[in-house]
């Protein structure tokens, strides 16, 4: 793999975690469900939901494929149905409208606000590593087609995107009061936009890799 095309693999991993994981909602969130603790431990949590975060998106990314082959997916499959799923979080995220990808439901913030111990639930799984993400790592991987140095790229863009995400939660308090709703909302849609591109072009490359977008060349 040359280097314009690591760099363009480091640049779609990176942008399509940053979407799905949602570094600044995720911070928000935080703020909100550890409102009552101490910095200190709201710093312990934030490290500790990243590390179990991105040791799940890790497994998905080197293990999801192999899973998958197990059950008969093709990787034009995989990259159709993950680009489909991956434009549906995106719409989602251009008209700010509330979904699953980086967001928890009503009963799990209540059921988070009730427990002792929030990190592995809500804050690493669904907050971080939520369906959205879990995708992302595994169509990206599939990309990679077994190289090392290319999973090393996607890996790479996923830790730099943890360690961003690791210090919004560290400054939630602050940008939880900082930004507003329409702030936020600028945020969630340039990613939502960058997110539906990338989104597309998985669908084109499973469809063409597929031959049904044969007849239209």
């Amino acid at each position: 793999m040359s280097g314009p095309a690591d760099f363009g693999l480091a640049l779609t991993a990176f942008t399509m975690f940053f979407a799905t994981i949602g570094p600044v909602d995720c911070a928000v969130i935080f703020a909100s469900l550890t409102a009552k603790q101490s910095r200190a431990s709201q710093h312990r949590m934030a490290v500790k939901a990243c590390a179990i975060a991105s040791a799940v998106l890790t497994l998905a990314a080197v293990g999801g494929r192999f899973v998958l082959s197990e059950l008969g997916v093709s990787l034009p499959a995989l990259q159709a149905s993950g680009g489909i799923i991956l434009l549906l979080i995106a719409l989602d995220m251009v008209f700010a409208r509330p979904h699953g990808a980086f967001t928890i439901t009503a009963p799990e913030t209540s059921e988070a606000r009730h427990k002792g111990d929030i990190v592995a639930f809500p804050l690493a799984i669904p907050l971080l590593a939520g369906p959205g993400a879990i995708s992302s790592a595994i169509i990206l991987a599939a990309k990679t087609q077994g190289r090392v140095d290319a999973m090393a790229v996607v890996l790479a863009a996923l830790l730099a995107v943890m360690l961003i995400a690791a210090l919004f939660m560290f400054l939630a308090q602050e940008i939880h009061r900082a930004m507003g709703i329409t702030a936020q909302n600028v945020v969630l849609r340039v990613s939502g936009l960058l997110l539906a591109a990338v989104a597309m072009q998985f669908l084109f490359d499973g469809l063409a890799a597929s031959g049904i977008l044969a007849g239209s060349r």
